[in-house]
């Protein structure tokens, strides 16, 4: 089974920036920690604050992979073409947000992507990935 983590701009500075909202830990450290909790599973990871690398990310993997973790970051809020580009491939794309969204400001409630997913999860930190992990692989881990 093969899972792509695709996140979207800043979280390239997760540990580093905002911590109060998006905690202390680098992406890089919780990955390998989602290696080793999910061994059965293939799990790749990309990361680019470039709108267009991350559409490119999501062609290149929606079609031979069994799931997509998505942290669309702000684009999230504003862009139609990553939206686009989760409804032309097959593979099922689950939404993920470090901090609950609801929580923020107004203009952070409103999602163009979700319509497009298989489901959204929110606020749960870190592990917001390993929820869509679980739902995507069947496990419990």
């Amino acid at each position: 089974m093969k899972i792509s983590v695709i996140n979207g701009p800043n979280l390239n500075l997760l540990g580093i920036r905002e911590k109060s909202v998006y905690g202390e830990q680098a992406f890089e450290d919780y990955f390998e920690q989602l290696q080793q909790d999910f061994p059965e599973v293939e799990i790749s990871f990309f990361q680019s604050n470039v709108e267009g690398e991350l559409i490119n990310k999501l062609h290149l993997v929606g079609f031979d992979h069994q799931g997509i973790i998505l942290n669309a970051g702000g684009y999230t809020h504003t862009s139609v073409a990553i939206s686009d580009a989760i409804a032309a491939i097959t593979t099922p794309v689950v939404e993920v947000h470090i901090s609950n969204v609801h929580a923020r400001e107004q203009y952070r409630h409103q999602s163009l992507i979700s319509k497009n997913c298989v489901g959204v999860i929110a606020g749960f930190g870190l592990e917001s990935y390993k929820l869509a992990l679980q739902y995507l692989t069947g496990s419990e881990n």
